[in-house]
């Protein structure tokens, strides 16, 4: 076992974003944390990583494929490209 979720991104409107997310996570059941200079997606799923952003920057974040949080990572991800720029890659 074992599967990895990369990313890099550039969140040019940072309020926004944090806004967005909170929501999204408040309805499918993440936590979300604000720590100023990042926020941390915290998954109900047993061995899966919490999920950290970062304004700008780069990381990685361990998943396992458990579903559903690999799945709404994959797409919290993508989404970020809506409010900068995101790339996303697996191993």
């Amino acid at each position: 076992m074992g599967h990895t979720v990369y990313y890099r991104v550039h969140i040019k409107r940072w309020e926004e974003f944090k806004a967005f997310l909170e929501r999204v996570c408040g309805g499918v059941g993440l936590g979300f944390f604000d720590k100023g200079d990042s926020v941390l997606i915290g998954p109900e799923c047993p061995l899966v990583e919490p999920l950290e952003l970062k304004r700008v920057g780069s990381g990685f974040v361990k998943t396992n494929l458990v579903e559903p949080c690999h799945s709404l990572y994959l797409l919290i991800l993508h989404s970020t490209s809506s409010f900068g720029s995101a790339s996303v890659w697996e191993d």
